[in-house]
């Protein structure tokens, strides 16, 4: 998920962009196709409503007859709202939005071979054909995506006499650094409820673990783990080099503020807030994830991918049509345009390095190298969804001065067990 939260602006963008009016839930006219897209804007001057009137008016002039209507909702609704829409029996055509599996185990959604050429599905990155793979059929579509890096300020890095960290302990070493010269929080740790499942995952990861074994099945509570929560209370938390508010607190889009305002040595980021901190004259330096001390810099664990997805509800029947839109909007400049708009990564390898996208700039190459790699979240978990909001609201709770990271996990494997068996 990449877009901020809901704002009043981005609420008044809730309306349908090809011109047919105003749709209600199930009201779809001859030839005509619903999409409910998450709003990636966060005002009005950069709302994915441009993109996609553009993208509907181009393809119904290509294809006369059809026409598609798009209701944008911002990512803090669009889950429960489709959800809403489904049960109610009113699903869209189309949803994009930041996962699928629940709908895809319900059999409400049609497989990409129903509606795109075999050589359209290969064309997908592998990290994110197989995250949009339940079974051995794919059901969620990747449209845009992106992976995580460590961020610093440079300039603040430089005052205080360290490089770039490859272990957890030189981390520890440098924010330690960092307070010493006055940094107000050396490093940024975002656990609060906005996307706490994502530097969560980040942090296992570093240390060998993740929300999963080898076999799929959920581990959040293992070994390492626990480890990982440990260490962080102890060697970053408990010594006060963390901010602007306790971790628990501090949501995704507060740390990214505080970053661009040159008040943060260091956080995991994505493409886009490298653009918008050298807007704002900070110097950034990114490196890959460092390393828990256990694996050693010579351990290369693989860094935390994230995507966001498009699927077609098989409700209304309209597979053919839901088939020629897709086939359009996924062309290179279509979505390499998307992908620029928002510094994110497309999700297809001929958009990536497309000269009629405009290919990537070198800093969002380092990112796409990293995304080849990457684990993505266990997006084709029906239970996933339930799981990642679990984590999202309780996982702060690890690192605080009352907090016991294995009590903690324990309690969230615990919940994502029981929403396993009453998917």
């Amino acid at each position: 998920m990449f877009g901020t939260a809901a704002t009043a602006a981005v609420l008044g963008l809730l309306t349908p962009l090809s011109g047919c009016g105003a749709f209600e839930d199930g009201a779809s006219g001859s030839g005509t196709l619903r999409l409910v897209a998450a709003e990636y804007g966060d005002n009005p001057a950069n709302s994915s409503k441009v993109f996609w009137e553009k993208v509907t008016r181009d393809f119904t002039a290509a294809h006369p007859g059809v026409e598609v209507e798009v209701q944008l909702l911002p990512w803090a609704d669009i889950d429960r709202e489709v959800t809403r829409m489904v049960k109610a029996g009113k699903a869209p055509d189309m949803a994009l939005m930041g996962s699928y599996s629940d709908f895809a185990a319900q059999g409400k959604l049609y497989p990409a071979e129903d509606l795109l050429p075999v050589t359209a599905e290969a064309n997908f990155l592998q990290p994110l054909a197989e995250a949009g793979t339940v079974g051995t059929t794919l059901y969620g579509l990747p449209f845009v995506a992106s992976s995580r890096r460590l961020f610093y300020n440079e300039t603040l890095m430089n005052q205080a006499g360290v490089k770039a960290p490859k272990t957890w302990t030189e981390l520890r070493n440098a924010a330690k650094a960092l307070k010493d010269k006055g940094v107000k929080y050396p490093y940024a740790l975002p656990l609060g409820p906005e996307e706490a499942h994502a530097e969560a995952m980040i942090w296992e990861l570093s240390n060998g673990g993740g929300y999963a074994d080898s076999a799929g099945n959920y581990n959040l509570a293992s070994d390492q783990n626990i480890q990982t929560f440990q260490w962080l209370k102890d060697n970053l938390v408990t010594p006060g080099l963390t901010g602007p508010v306790p971790p628990a607190e501090l949501n995704r889009a507060d740390a990214f503020a505080a970053f661009t305002r040159g008040e943060v040595g260091m956080l995991n980021g994505y493409p886009s807030l490298v653009h918008e901190a050298r807007a704002k004259g900070i110097r950034v330096g990114t490196v890959s994830m460092p390393v828990s001390d256990d694996l050693g810099p010579g351990e290369n664990p693989p860094t935390v991918g994230v995507a966001d997805w498009m699927m077609a509800f098989r409700q209304n029947g309209n597979a053919e049509q839901i088939g020629m839109f897709l086939d359009f909007v996924y062309q290179d400049k279509n979505l390499s345009d998307f992908a620029n708009r928002y510094h994110l990564l497309p999700s297809t390898v001929s958009a990536a390095r497309s000269p009629a996208g405009g290919g990537l700039d070198a800093v969002d190459a380092d990112f796409l190298t990293a995304l080849r790699t990457a684990r993505l979240y266990p997006v084709n978990e029906p239970s996933w969804m339930a799981v990642s909001d679990t984590i999202k609201r309780n996982i702060g709770r690890a690192v605080e001065p009352t907090g016991d990271p294995k009590t903690v996990l324990d309690d969230i494997a615990a919940k994502a067990a029981d929403a396993g068996e009453k998917d």
